[in-house]
C-alpha cells in the first residue's frame, strides 16, 4: 500500500486529523517538552520523547536499536526538532509514528516555528486588530485609555498568552483568539440588548482574563505553560485586578471632573466583571455577578470556552459511533456531530 507522502512541515494537529482516515507521511516540527530515559519491562531502555507546538502535543517512544537514541542522548529540554516518517494511529493509543528519524532544527526553523503557520499568524494578527479597532471606538474615555495603555504595556505578552493550561484554547496565542471572538459576541448581543453598557462590557472581555498573561504564558521561544511564582500564588483573577488598579493610577486622569457616572464607580464597577466571571463562588469566583454586564461577560465567556471544546473533541476525539463521540469530561457529555446547513438544492443547481 502507497502511504501519501505530504510536503513541508505539518503540524501535530494536522497529522492527527489526516491519519484519522490512513497513515501518511509527513515531516513534523516541535519543541522538546522532555525526554527521558526510561526502561521496559524487559529490562532494556528506551527513550521517552514528549513534543509540543503550538497547539497540541505529542508523546513517541524512542527503542534502544533506534538510531534516534543518538540524538535522544544530547537533547535538553525545549530544544527544538524535527520528526519525518510514517504517521498513523495506533489502536487505542492514539496517533503514533513509524520508521521515523530525529533531527534538531536549523536556527530559521525554530523561529518559524515559534511565529507559527501563516494560517495561525494571519488568526491572531486578525484577531488583535479587531480588538485594537474595538478599543478605539469605546466613547468613555477613561475605559478607552485604560485599555489602549494595556495593549500598549502588555500587547506582545498577551499576543502569545494561552487562555487555560488544558481546557479551552489551551496554545500559544490561544488568549487573544478567546478574547477576540467573546468581543464579537459581546458587541452583536449589545444590539440586542441595548441597556448594556458597552463600553463597559468591552472593557471586561478584555481584562477579565488578564491575569493570564502570568498563569499560563508561555516563554518567548516556547509553547509549554509553567508554573509562574505570581500565577500560583495569586491566581489569575486577583492579578487581574492588580492589572486593573495599576494602569489606572497610572492614567494621567485630566479632564474626569464632572464626568457621569463617576470615575471611581467605573473602575469599581470594570473590577467586578474581572472578581465575578467565573460566575458561581465554587468555580473561583470571590463574587456572584451582581450587574447586567457581569452576567453577560460570564456567559459568553463560558459559551466561547465550551464551544472551543466540542470543535476540538470534534478534531481531535475518537469517534465510538458514526457521528458519536468520546465522552469530554469538561462538557460532561460525548458530543454528537453537529447538523449540517440547510441546502437548497435547485439555488445550488442554478
Amino acid at each position: 500500500m502507497t502511504i501519501p507522502r505530504m510536503a513541508g512541515p505539518m503540524t501535530i494537529s494536522a497529522i492527527r486529523g489526516a491519519v484519522k482516515e490512513k497513515a501518511m507521511y509527513a515531516e513534523l516540527h516541535a519543541q522538546v517538552e522532555q525526554c527521558t530515559k526510561k526502561e521496559g519491562s524487559n529490562g532494556k531502555p528506551f527513550w521517552e520523547l514528549r513534543l509540543r507546538d503550538a497547539a497540541d502535543n505529542l508523546t513517541l517512544r524512542v527503542w534502544n536499536d533506534s538510531p534516534n537514541v543518538r540524538v535522544c542522548e544530547q537533547l535538553d529540554d525545549a530544544d527544538c526538532v524535527a520528526i519525518e516518517g510514517e504517521f498513523y494511529v495506533n489502536g487505542g493509543f492514539g496517533m503514533d509514528a513509524r520508521r521515523w528519524e530525529l533531527r534538531r532544527l536549523m536556527p530559521d526553523e525554530r523561529a518559524t516555528l515559534f511565529e507559527g503557520s501563516e494560517a495561525d499568524r494571519a488568526r491572531v494578527d486578525e484577531d488583535y486588530a479587531f480588538i485594537e479597532r474595538t478599543v478605539a471606538t469605546l466613547r468613555d474615555p477613561r475605559l478607552r485609555a485604560l485599555t489602549e495603555r494595556f495593549l500598549a504595556t502588555a500587547g506582545t505578552r498577551f499576543r502569545r498568552a494561552a487562555a487555560a493550561r488544558v481546557n479551552h484554547h489551551a496554545r500559544r496565542g490561544g488568549l487573544v483568539q478567546h478574547t477576540a471572538q467573546m468581543l464579537r459576541a459581546a458587541m452583536a448581543l449589545c444590539d440586542v440588548y441595548a441597556t448594556l453598557n458597552r463600553d463597559l462590557l468591552a472593557a471586561g472581555v478584555l481584562f477579565h482574563d488578564c491575569g493570564k498573561l502570568w498563569e499560563t504564558c508561555p516563554p518567548e521561544e516556547g509553547f509549554a505553560i509553567r508554573a509562574d511564582l505570581r500565577g500560583e500564588l495569586m491566581g489569575h483573577i486577583n492579578i487581574g485586578v492588580e492589572v486593573v488598579n495599576t494602569l489606572w493610577r497610572e492614567l494621567p486622569k485630566t479632564d474626569w471632573d464632572g464626568l457621569v457616572p463617576a470615575s471611581d464607580d467605573v473602575r469599581l464597577h470594570l473590577i467586578h466583571l474581572v472578581l465575578s466571571h467565573h460566575g458561581q463562588l465554587e468555580f473561583g469566583s470571590p463574587v456572584l455577578p451582581k450587574t447586567p454586564e457581569a452576567i453577560a461577560l460570564h456567559y459568553i465567556d463560558n459559551l466561547d470556552a465550551r464551544l472551543e471544546m466540542i470543535s476540538q473533541a470534534y478534531a481531535t476525539g475518537k469517534e465510538t459511533s458514526p457521528g458519536m463521540f468520546d465522552f469530554v469530561r469538561t462538557l460532561g457529555a460525548g458530543p454528537i456531530a453537529p447538523l449540517p446547513a440547510f441546502f437548497e438544492q435547485d439555488a445550488a443547481e442554478d
